[in-house]
């Protein structure tokens, strides 16, 4: 089975800060995983060096059998790479079905306009936000953040990076989203950074844990909330570990 990513010893620095990233992050094509750690952790630093945002000090990115280390952010969309922010960064003056299509123009294919509104059509669907003529800036978060996962998966990717989807939601559009983000797994592979516990754990198959830019656990979600150094470094409290495998928040 070919590797689809593989993050090998890479490092990246902020002046004095020294970020690490764990070897091979993503040894195969499944399953899908999810990114945990502490606020400063370094979760969205490694989502950024394997996006192309930056390019690491030291150590090798290989995306489906391809040296990326050095690949730019549209590099990557074009090899089938895309992803999400924590900020939300929609086309403000564009209509909701014109900022899917940007995913479908500038993606894997880079399909034509035609092509590109099809795709934007099926996958606003799919996705369930049905304003494809409104304004994508008179949305509200809830709303943006489906935008911003319509978009990246109009790329057509064959990994999706999602970088804390559920933040300021409330609990209905955070039940709302988890099953938008159930559904994309059945077409794609995703990586999940996400501070949401329970959804996390219900949502991964396995899960890296990272701290001061280190991984200090790598396991399935029974095997993380029992790991000692992830409750002493992020749950705080092994009671919680059980609350959590038991789905409370």
């Amino acid at each position: 089975m070919t590797i689809l990513l593989s993050v090998q010893g890479i490092t990246k620095r902020f002046g004095g800060l020294q970020a690490l990233t764990p070897d091979h992050f993503r040894p195969a094509r499944r399953p899908d995983s999810g990114l945990i750690g502490p606020n400063g952790a370094g979760k969205t630093t490694l989502f950024n060096a394997i996006n192309g945002v930056f390019p690491p000090e030291e150590g090798r990115i290989m995306f489906r059998g391809k040296d990326v280390t050095r690949a730019k952010t549209y590099d990557m969309a074009h090899m089938g790479l895309a992803r999400t922010h924590q900020i939300v960064r929609p086309l403000n003056e564009l209509t909701v079905r014109e900022n899917v299509m940007v995913g479908a123009c500038f993606g894997r294919e880079k399909h034509g306009l035609d092509k590109a509104g099809k795709i934007a059509d099926e996958i606003l669907e799919f996705i369930g936000l049905n304003r494809g003529d409104q304004l994508a800036g008179s949305l509200n978060i809830a709303q943006k953040k489906r935008l911003e996962m319509a978009r990246a998966l109009a790329a057509q990717p064959y990994l999706l990076l999602l970088d804390e989807v559920l933040a300021g939601l409330n609990p209905s559009e955070v039940d709302g989203m988890i099953q938008t983000v159930l559904n994309i797994r059945k077409r794609i592979t995703i990586i999940m950074i996400e501070h949401l516990m329970k959804a996390v754990m219900g949502i991964s198959d396995r899960i890296i844990v990272l701290d001061y830019g280190t991984q200090i656990a790598e396991g399935t979600p029974e095997e993380i909330v029992n790991h000692p150094k992830v409750i002493e470094a992020y749950l705080g409290d092994p009671r919680l570990a059980q609350k959590l495998m038991e789905g409370e928040e």
